[in-house]
């Protein structure tokens, strides 16, 4: 997947209109009896998905829990690579950039397809983005997100940030996220920069004179309670707002929204090498894929056949001009200086 993801192989699945029958592999293990099976995952609302399929593999299997840690505390990987023997977790769903670094330092493995009866039905272009270690779980969109309360005329492209309109209204998010590190490329990218070439992006950031949010929910809960009018913000975290009965909007502005893939894999040294492939297969059938594509989560789709809700299509694409239009990063130029951007936007942004 480069700049774009093409309409050739990737919206003809995207946009089939049915559900295939794919579902969680056949167990590979006849009993799981008193095992637990821990995996990482995310917070509130939008680790619901994660729940579903855990309780379909502990029905499957008798005597087996599921556990879920919703996290992304750097704690958890340093457990992980401290870990003497098994690792005290089994699984993870890392962004692009946390799964270049998880592939570089090894605590991540490799998938094995032939474990996987699911993995055919997957976009080649996400499994590029994944390297073959784990599978590509979903995507989510940095978009821009409102307040209709503060923001009258709603904006249409990444460029109406600098809009008169929106002065002193603007937030944006620390680089020590995926959303600011996604924030800092696309703006570099459409004022003549590329992630070669981030200084573009820099000046035009500081020219707004924004308001930080240390992290993308703190980010969010600024907007929701308008501090903040206007915000790139995970397309997510704009549903779940909306659904919640506040005044903010979501816009997958031009020339283009950011989809950034979640990858989950498993961890070096599991205990469950095998629960841990059906845990993977189920997230990427395609009965996963479709509740997982839905109110109120949203997650883009990554295997072919699988509609897209009416209910996700202000969120997610749904159309092959809407596929085309995608921006990607190439993170593998950006995660090298990772830290060395923190510290430039805590300097410029005074957090």
């Amino acid at each position: 997947m480069n700049a774009k993801i093409t309409r050739r192989t990737f919206g003809k699945g995207l946009l089939a209109t049915g559900v295939a029958t794919a579902t969680v592999s056949a167990p590979y293990i006849a009993r799981a009896a008193d095992k637990e099976l821990v995996v990482i995952s995310y917070g509130g609302a939008l680790q619901e998905p994660h729940r579903w399929l855990g309780d379909q593999l502990e029905a499957k299997h008798a005597g087996l829990k599921v556990r879920l840690i919703p996290s992304e505390s750097q704690d958890i990987v340093a457990q992980i690579k401290a870990a003497q023997g098994y690792s005290p977790y089994d699984a993870m769903p890392n962004g692009e950039p946390p799964h270049l670094i998880a592939m570089k330092e090894g605590y991540i493995q490799k998938a094995d397809p032939s474990k996987l009866s699911n993995y055919g039905n997957v976009f080649p272009e996400f499994i590029e983005k994944s390297q073959g270690y784990g599978v590509p779980a979903t995507f989510s969109l940095i978009g821009l997100a409102y307040n209709t309360e503060l923001v009258k005329t709603p904006p249409t492209s990444w460029a109406d940030m600098w809009n008169e309109e929106y002065k002193d209204l603007v937030g944006i998010c620390r680089t020590s996220s995926n959303l600011g590190l996604g924030t800092l490329a696309v703006t570099a990218k459409i004022f003549g920069g590329s992630e070669d070439n981030l200084e573009p992006g820099w000046e035009k950031l500081k020219a707004l004179n924004p308001i930080a949010g240390r992290s993308p929910r703190i980010l969010a809960q600024m907007m929701e309670r308008g501090e903040i009018g206007i915000a790139p913000l995970w397309n997510n975290d704009a549903a779940v707002a909306e659904a919640k009965g506040l005044p903010i909007r979501f816009v997958k502005p031009d020339p283009g929204p950011v989809a950034i893939v979640s990858i989950m894999s498993a961890i070096t040294n599991t205990r469950h090498p095998d629960l841990v492939n059906e845990w993977m297969d189920g997230i990427i059938s395609a009965e996963y894929q479709a509740m997982a594509a839905d109110a109120p989560y949203y997650f883009g789709v990554t295997v072919k056949g699988v509609a897209i809700p009416e209910a996700a299509r202000p969120y997610t694409p749904s159309t092959p001009e809407e596929v085309t239009k995608l921006q990607t990063v190439d993170w593998s130029k950006i995660v090298p200086v990772r830290p060395q951007l923190v510290d430039q936007f805590d300097r410029a942004f005074a957090i």
